[in-house]
């Protein structure tokens, strides 16, 4: 009993791991917004583009601290930095909203073509899920990523889902932010962002992630009885019938 609870903590952390980026991404903005525009009296434009900083100082952190380079985060913080750049010079606060889906299109875009390319970039937060962050769940990953075309398939078919998701935010968020009010599409554009995301986990985990995490699952056990069938043979006296 005493040896499970290592066991737990450390098989959670990657899946918190998994959602606190979009929790920082997702809460800081909309929390940042309301105080700098209601609680310090900033204007839309201002309170948009200060709410903007975290989550961009968060993505260039995360790439200074890991000394490696995540496409995916890379990829949002070009875009991000160049619509906040640009919006920010024309003083257009729509724009400023607008830039949030360009982010998302950009993304979606590079998603799909990653799926197409069969590297997709959405591996590198499913992987930690299927596997649990275990030594043998990774080894079984990496064994199906080489030799079985049904875990690619759904590894491809993950990403796609995701990338499709990003693009149908980005294209609501867009027609929000030129046709709604700016205060209202703060909050609607954070619960558009929201639903994208938790459709793709139910449509992405059921169809693609779920799957995955049995052949993961079926590998190690398989790769287990092999171990322990060949430690029997090893340990069998002389003389004794196999």
């Amino acid at each position: 009993m005493g040896q499970d609870r290592p066991v737990t903590t450390e098989r959670s952390n990657p899946l918190l791991r998994s959602f606190l980026p979009l929790l920082a991404d997702v809460g800081i903005p909309l929390g940042s917004y309301y105080v700098l525009s209601a609680g310090f009296g900033l204007g839309t434009v201002a309170a948009l583009g200060w709410s903007s900083v975290v989550p961009a100082l968060r993505t260039v952190w995360g790439l200074v601290r890991s000394r490696r380079v995540n496409g995916l985060a890379l990829l949002i913080l070009l875009v991000n930095a160049a619509g906040l750049a640009l919006s920010t010079m024309t003083g257009d606060a729509r724009l400023m909203l607008a830039k949030d889906s360009g982010v998302s299109s950009v993304v979606g875009i590079a998603i799909l073509l990653s799926a197409r390319t069969g590297r997709p970039l959405m591996t590198t937060g499913l992987k930690p899920w299927v596997t649990k962050g275990t030594a043998e769940g990774t080894a079984a990953w990496d064994r199906l990523s080489a030799g079985s075309a049904p875990f690619r398939r759904a590894e491809r078919r993950f990403s796609a889902i995701w990338g499709s998701a990003l693009l149908a935010e980005c294209a609501a968020r867009t027609a929000g932010a030129y046709t709604l009010p700016v205060d209202t599409m703060v909050w609607l554009g954070t619960v558009i962002l929201v639903v994208a995301v938790l459709v793709a986990m139910v449509v992405a985990g059921g169809s693609c992630a779920d799957p995955m995490e049995k052949m993961v699952g079926a590998e190690v056990a398989a790769r287990a009885a092999e171990r322990d069938a060949a430690e029997g043979v090893a340990g069998t006296p002389v003389g004794t019938p196999v």
